[in-house]
């Protein structure tokens, strides 16, 4: 027990590197809500085979013993003494009685076994394209969770730098202070800075965390699991221009050929419905075997007093349907008002995903103008930072000119972050809207 305690500690020690490619593969393997839509799959071949089923033939067999406690008896007129108008009662039958039958069935014509199977088989299709669209939404989901993280990331160094510079800066208002030189209400002033600050690295910190654990979890990882995110350039831009040309095409899209899917089973139904103004013809046959006798020796062998005797027959089974107060026009009514509200999601389903493609291309060219603009007010603040702390350190600005100086520096470098991420997001719902979320995995 102890060394199994002592391994199992070592296996939760082992901490795990994760590229984003590594992490898509990882989840796409271990999402529950992933493995779930496959298992719909597997599922829906086994109801396409329940109802093949019922196109093959179908073979019963039965048996049972009887033991008649009570003969019933029947009155008979009393013609075997002479007496007709005298009525007796007389028992007929044995008080034990054994039989064995096997019963055979094929349909040979039922229109609406015949539409199931075909109903069947576009489900098995629509448990395929569920089970697609489950992946795509976890690989987005699971990019933009390991965005955030790196974001996060990037915000925890601006933090840094920041504790860092501080830290300078309290140090030498701290000598001013002991040589008469600064004021202690300067002093506090950076201080409680510098608390901030480490109040705020350790939120950061902590949102770090909250943004692995959610990676985690979308990846179907055990959240005690340690792992590392390599660091990765954000800030190198490259978009395809191709992509933010390229025009949308509804048909290659899972979420739309779900949608059209539907509409299939939903006249499947109407045909099923309609099957049923249709008769059903079948062929059906038996085989029996039937002993009796008034003691248990049925199976007595030569000396049984039983008597065995066996029948068989053949024939055809027709069903005709002829009146059911209108029970299966109301259905065939039911399903065709299905069928044109399933139209209409179709139609707000294409009109959603248009709406996608064109936000994320306007989102892009949206976050390339922020980033750039973020970039050059990043350089502006440092600049401007630069000088202020150069003239703080001749005494030509205040200590609250350069705490205001890296302030704006603090807003620049998150402003920046944050439109590294928006870019990211709508790259991903970009490539997601066209089809391509998979491509990640290259």
């Amino acid at each position: 027990m102890l060394i199994a305690i002592l391994f199992s500690g070592f296996a939760n020690a082992q901490t795990v590197n994760l590229t984003l490619k590594d992490a898509l593969n990882f989840a796409l393997e271990n999402n529950a809500a992933v493995k779930k839509a496959r298992l719909d799959i597997e599922g829906g071949k086994y109801r396409t085979d329940e109802i093949r089923a019922q196109a093959l033939p179908q073979i019963n067999g039965s048996a049972s013993l009887t033991d008649n406690l009570i003969i019933q008896r029947n009155a008979i007129p009393n013609i075997f003494a002479g007496r007709p108008d005298e009525v007796i009662l007389v028992a007929f039958g044995q008080k034990w009685n054994a039989n064995a039958a096997v019963q055979f069935s094929q349909q040979l014509f039922n229109q609406s076994v015949f539409t199931g199977l075909r109903a069947a088989k576009a489900g098995q299709n629509f448990y395929e394209l569920n089970a697609e669209i489950s992946e795509e939404t976890l690989l987005q989901n699971v990019t933009a969770a390991y965005y955030q993280i790196l974001i996060t990331r990037e915000n925890l160094s601006v933090i840094d730098s920041n504790i860092n510079s501080l830290s300078k800066i309290e140090k030498t208002v701290s000598n001013q202070y002991r040589n008469g030189l600064a004021r202690k209400i300067d002093l506090d002033r950076v201080r409680v800075n510098l608390n901030n600050l480490q109040t705020q690295r350790q939120q950061v910190q902590n949102a770090v965390t909250l943004a692995e654990n959610a990676l985690k979890y979308n990846m179907g990882m055990d959240v005690n699991t340690q792992i590392t995110i390599p660091e990765a350039a954000l800030s190198q831009i490259k978009t395809d221009v191709n992509l933010l040309a390229s025009t949308l095409n509804l048909e290659q899209l899972k979420e739309y050929q779900l949608a059209k899917q539907q509409e299939e089973l939903l006249g499947y139904q109407k045909k099923a419905y309609q099957a049923e103004y249709f008769p059903s013809l079948s062929l059906t046959s038996n085989y029996l075997y039937n002993g009796i006798s008034n003691k248990l020796d049925l199976f007595g062998g030569s000396n049984s007093t039983a008597r065995w005797v066996d029948a068989a027959s053949i024939g055809l089974s027709l069903r005709i349907p002829i009146f059911d107060g209108n029970a299966r026009k109301s259905r065939v009514r039911q399903a065709e008002v299905d069928i044109e509200q399933a139209k209409e999601d179709t139609k707000d389903a294409a009109n959603a995903l248009k709406l996608q493609f064109e936000n994320a291309k306007l989102q892009i060219q949206n976050s390339i103008n922020t980033i750039n603009a973020q970039q050059e007010n990043v350089k502006l603040a440092e600049d401007v930072y630069a000088s202020t702390q150069n003239n703080y350190r001749n005494g030509l600005a205040t200590l609250t000119d350069l705490l205001d100086a890296e302030n704006s520096l603090t807003e620049a470098k998150n402003s920046y972050n944050q439109a590294l991420l928006n870019y990211r997001l709508a790259e991903v719902q970009l490539i997601k809207s066209n089809g391509n979320i998979k491509s990640l995995l290259n």
